[in-house]
């Protein structure tokens, strides 16, 4: 950017006296032109330290080998009124603008400069100074190991000629195009993803800039609308309140976030996001800073002055910076009343969490010490912000005239504040970033510097200091730094030592030194082998500070097996050495994480199990916290704990010397605290036995058992879930192994399992309601515990891809839980087992509780509560296997809808819901499919149909559409008739009820009506057979013809047509015989006779009429001929 960076422009120019160009701005300030008064010139010195630099707390280091011949040459060559600025990246790139002039180069971090890369590039003419913020580079490959041929460059000038160079090798072949911004100014160039560039101008407009295949630049606007702010507070919830106009805006600050694909920019208006891939990009945050933020920054400087109110009216706020920390977004601003007397300004790191939406209780604001006096707003943007990620809480301000260090938090090792002035003569601060970790800056004089913090101010407490240095150093040795052999072969146990002497450097703020033990003994190329040693090697550091011995600890002097291999303590109180233990534990993550060890562990075996390195480093601080309150019990309780820890020490065989206690003994071996419960356990047992039931001991020891392994479990696991952060595996790591915590083993949950018996089964019935609401809390506190070991568990795996040990522990996790909370609701504990359950989603023990007490307001505020967990298909099919039916269906009218939804699964039930809230036209539906479905129950069937034929009545069907459906179920009534009208007697015969019988096929019908046991059988049953054959389907396969002269034969074996012989009339001799009494019923009914009944021949040569024609002679088959010619003639 431009002198004075950050300040509005516009394309409009002005000549001033002398011809210098300049342009006035909204708020009175002026833009240098490109030519500016340069102090002396200098050439830079590469000299080890920044000697003239003074500083009490800090080193000024040199950074990196000599810097490239070209940067050197453009120093010198420089006419003194260039302005020169330089970027410095994480990447390891950094650039240089001089003048006109551009030197890009890689950045060699080591001390002997290699074969680098730098190229000299010539940027676009302008009437108006250059700054290292009018470009950057992008490479389709990760830039700090891109080879020169895959960079790309991209410089815009202050008037929008954009100058793209497609490879960095090739300084001469470049194009050219023009920015649109209008008639405003570009102040930043970004590269983002997709080797495309992020342009912005003073007013807030946004151009993408992406090269096309043949190298010329498209370029397209992020928004559509006025500007980039134009939508602020309408996508997302807004912080600040009130927007300021887009003409007042003034971009101040661009920021690309390469390991989140997040843009930022920060301006007078507020703080803007956008998420950005590889061709497209979405605004997702757009937060207005002018009220909330400017009462947090004014409530943090003047927040305690007695006229505050007044105060606040006059405060200005200006946003300089914004950078992002391993917390979120820090913004640098500076803040000035000018009414004070003299008026300072106070320049202020505000915190902020990325993500919206935000709240006021959310932002927090750390007001520096650096508070110079008030000169003009333009110098104030003069001041930038570096903010190292891996250094955790630190900042530095920087102008070209000092280095100002300073912490975004309180308390011990937060960085010291320091004013580190560069006044040598022609001396000044070019730039300033980020790399190797590092706040590195240019000097005009010393070339690139790192500021960095000395030994002296130790992180670690002053004992542990200085016993760590002693066991480093060995016995009569003052160096506690070793010195880093080759690391050709280098033995576990001496690769222990290294890493603690590195430990020692980064807790003296050597962090250079100690990255650089890092570097040597794990290099980020590791191989599988090397990687498990990694994960080794930290385990073992880790173990050997939970469980080191208090060296100094005269008492201990015999008993300290190896000093040099540890980290003695020199505390002789155990609660002070467990507490530094944890301060010490503390800061070796910091460690690990600054140094980038964190994230590169896998797993180590813990317990015979595989378990994630970070969660065992996390496991010893859980025991550390815990061993504290272990230790807080002992001193209130030492007629408990001693027995306990003398058992603990003879369980494992260890020796007390005369010198020492069991507790001095036991307390130093942390990792080993869990060995206390089952003793404790054995000691409550025996006080149990030996004391009577009314003896004060005998119920007090089982509470005081309780509150030390209530508390020791409970600080653990609030040390997990406070610190999760910390230990947290990064988005890209690999999957990893089951985690039980140790406060989940098979050991400690039979401790609560066994605490849970004791409780409900020996000491509750014997107690009076005073203790056994107290018994009550401390056995749901070890419950809770219990089960969010399970949940942990449960977390740790992947449902996709371990399905079946998810279900198996599922079902195991449920089990347990159902058993353990069971027991308390049978006594009536509700209020215990309601915040289990609800906490643990055991809804099963929720219904049995609201069934018990006949609360059905819990009951709808349990489906309201848990509605994204099914709570309410749970109480559903609860009803449903408990057989309360009538309560499913009364449900209130909020549920109806769900009720619906799950009694689709269960139409036998749905209809009775439908009818409930008048929906009779779902209900018929219901019931007329479901009576269609039944084939297996006759009675079921009928009432179905009559009950779906009433729905439909009731319905506000149209006409037509219930005519048709009525229609069809009085049809299907018809055929359910001709079984219901079954002969009595053939149903006893037959041993069949009509109420229990099954439903019957048409065919079946017809061989119960016509067959031999249907005694008594009539022409209507016949004619009910014959009616049946409309009723059997074609899939049926069945031979209907046949069938039909199967029917009549039947009908004509049931006379006696003997008694027609002689008879001269044999139409009146056959009138009374079931088969003419059926053909004169077919003719009642219009049936055709002549299509309808079979050939006379066809039944007469019927097998089944035989014994018939054999019986009664020549005379059957003249009288059966004459009825048929006779009534056949008759309906002509």
């Amino acid at each position: 950017m431009f002198s004075p960076r950050g300040t509005p422009g516009s394309g409009r120019r002005q000549t001033r006296a002398g011809g210098r160009k300049s342009l006035s701005t909204p708020t009175g300030l002026l833009f240098s032109p490109r030519r500016s008064a340069l102090h002396a010139r200098s050439t830079p010195a590469r000299i080890q330290s920044h000697g003239t630099v003074e500083a009490v707390n800090f080193d000024v280091q040199t950074f990196g080998s000599s810097l490239p011949v070209k940067v050197m040459e453009a120093l010198t060559m420089a006419e003194p009124d260039d302005q020169i600025s330089v970027k410095i990246e994480e990447t390891g790139w950094a650039w240089m603008v001089c003048g006109e002039r551009l030197v890009i180069w890689k950045i060699c971090q080591t001390a002997v400069a290699k074969l680098s890369v730098c190229k000299d590039l010539q940027l676009p003419p302008s009437e108006f100074a250059y700054s290292a913020d009018l470009l950057s580079i992008s490479s389709s490959n990760p830039l700090d190991s891109a080879p020169i041929q895959s960079i790309c460059v991209l410089a815009v000038s202050p008037e929008g000629t954009a100058r793209f160079w497609p490879s960095l090798a090739h300084e001469g072949s470049y194009v050219e195009t023009s920015a649109e911004l209008g008639e405003n100014l570009c102040n930043f160039v970004a590269a983002v993803k997709g080797n495309s560039f992020i342009v912005s101008s003073y007013r807030g407009q946004l151009l993408r800039m992406t090269p096309d295949v043949s190298g010329k630049l498209q370029q397209r606007p992020l928004q559509q609308s006025q500007g980039m702010l134009s939508g602020i507070g309408r996508r997302v919830s807004s912080l600040f309140g009130r927007l300021a106009p887009p003409t007042d805006v003034t971009v101040h600050s661009v920021l690309w976030v390469a390991e989140t694909g997040c843009l930022y920019t920060l301006s007078s208006g507020g703080l803007s996001k956008w998420e950005v891939d590889e061709s497209s990009e979405q605004q997702v945050l757009s937060w207005s800073s002018i009220s909330s933020l400017e009462e947090s920054i004014s409530d943090a400087i003047w927040g305690s002055e007695v006229n505050y109110e007044e105060i606040k009216a006059g405060v200005n706020v200006a946003y300089l910076d914004l950078q992002l920390s391993q917390e979120g977004l820090v913004v640098l601003a500076a803040a000035w009343h000018p009414a004070d007397t003299p008026c300072l300004v106070y320049f202020c790191l505000v915190m902020l969490p990325d993500r919206a939406p935000l709240t006021s209780d959310e932002i927090s604001v750390e007001v520096t010490k650096h508070n110079p006096a008030f000169q003009s707003e333009e110098e104030m943007h003069t001041t930038h912000l570096v903010v190292p990620r891996a250094c955790r809480g630190a900042a530095y301000l920087y102008n070209e005239e000092l280095v100002f260090t300073c912490s975004m938090t309180r308390g011990r090792g937060a960085l010291p504040e320091e004013r580190i002035a560069f006044s040598d003569p022609g001396d000044r601060l070019r730039g300033g970033g980020v790399c190797a970790n590092l706040p590195v800056f240019f000097s005009q004089n010393s070339g690139l510097v790192a500021v960095v913090p000395r030994e002296s101010a130790s992180m670690l407490p002053e004992m542990m200091e200085d016993s760590l240095c002693s066991s480093l150093a060995g016995p009569g040795a003052e160096a506690a730094v070793m010195e880093v052999p080759k690391m050709d072969k280098v033995a576990q146990e001496d690769k222990i030592k290294l890493l603690k002497s590195a430990f020692l450097q980064f807790c003296r703020h050597d962090v250079i030194g100690a990255q650089a033990v890092m570097d040597e003994l794990f290099p980020s190329e590791l191989d599988g082998g090397e990687g498990a040693e990694l994960d080794e090697v930290m385990a073992q550091i880790s173990c050997d500070l939970v469980d080191d011995y208090p060296a100094s600890d005269p008492r201990w002097a015999e008993s300290v097996p190896d000093e040099g291999a540890g980290f003695p303590l020199t505390s002789l109180i155990l609660l002070h050495q467990l507490e530094d233990k944890m301060k010490a534990h503390g800061l070796l993550i910091d460690f690990l994480n600054q140094m980038g060890l964190l994230e590169r562990l896998t797993s180590t075996t813990v317990r015979s199990s595989p378990m994630a390195t970070r969660l065992l480093l996390c496991e010893h601080a859980e025991k550390l916290t815990a061993a504290i309150v272990l230790k807080n019990h002992h001193a209130k309780h030492p007629e408990v704990v001693n027995p306990a820890i003398a058992s603990a020490l003879r369980k494992s065989n260890s020796d007390v010397p005369a010198s020492l206690t069991p507790a001095d003994v036991f307390f130093r071996e942390v990792s080993g605290i869990a060995s206390i419960f089952e003793c404790l356990l054995e000691e409550e047992e025996r006080v149990l036995k030996e004391n009577p039931i009314s003896s004060t001991k005998w119920a007090q020891i089982v509470i005081d058992t309780n509150n030390i392994i209530k508390d020791m479990l409970q600080a653990a696991c609030q040390y997990r879930d406070s610190k999760s952060s910390f230990y947290r595996a990064s988005e890209t790591a690999a999957a990893e192994p089951e985690y039980i915590p140790w406060t989940a083993s098979s050991g400690v949950r039979s401790v609560i399992t066994h605490q849970h018996e004791v409780i409900l089964k020996t000491v509750y019935p014997q107690a009076d309601s005073e203790l056994r609401n107290t018994l009550s809390e401390q056995l749901v506190a070890l419950l809770n515990t219990y089960l969010s070991g399970y949940v942990d568990q449960l977390g740790s795996l992947n449902r996709a891809t371990q399905t079946d040990r998810c279900s198996a522990l599922e079902m195991e996790y449920t089990q347990r839980r159902s058993e353990l909370l069971l027991p308390l609701l049978e006594l009536g504990q509700y209020q215990w087992v309601s915040a289990l359950a609800e906490k643990y989603g055991d809804f099963d023990i929720l219904v049995q509780m609201c069934e018990q007490t006949d609360n059905q307001s819990r009951l709808q505020h349990y489906m309201t509560k848990f509605a994204d967990q099914n709570f309410a298909d749970f109480l559903f099919r609860w009803y449903m296997e408990k057989g309360k039916r009538g309560k499913l269906l009364s449900q209130p009218i909020a549920q109806h809808q769900q009720l619906a939804g799950f009694l689709q699964a269960h139409e036998h039930l749905s209809w009775l819901h439908d009818i409930h809230v008048h929906d009779y036209q779902s209900a018929h539906q219901t019931l007329h499919s479901q009576a269609n479905m039944e084939t297996r129950y006759f009675v079921k069937k009928k009432t179905l149909l009559a009950l779906s034929k009433l729905t439909a009545l009731a319905s506000d069907m149209a006409e037509d559409t219930m005519q048709k459906q009525v229609d069809d179920i009085v049809e299907q009534e018809r055929f359910l008739l001709h079984q219901e009208t079954l002969p009595k007697q053939l149903l006893e015969e037959k041993q069949l009820n009509l109420d229990t019988m099954p439903l019957l096929s048409a065919h079946n019908l017809i061989n119960l009506y016509i067959c031999d046991d249907n005694r008594r059988a009539n022409e209507y049953d016949f004619k009910k057979a014959l009616d049946l054959l409309d009723y059997i389907d074609e899939e049926d396969a069945v031979d209907l013809e046949a069938l039909k002269c199967e029917i009549l034969c039947k009908a004509l074996k049931r006379d006696n047509w003997s008694s027609a012989d002689g008879n001269d009339n044999p139409v009146e001799a056959a009138k009374d015989s079931i088969f003419i009494r059926i053909i004169q019923k077919l003719i009642q009914e219009g049936v055709s006779l002549q299509t309808y009944l079979p050939d006379v021949r066809d039944l007469l040569q019927s097998e089944e009429m035989e014994s018939l024609r054999a019986r009664a002679g020549p005379c059957f088959e003249f009288v059966l001929r004459a009825n048929y010619e006779h009534y056949l003639q008759e309906q002509m």
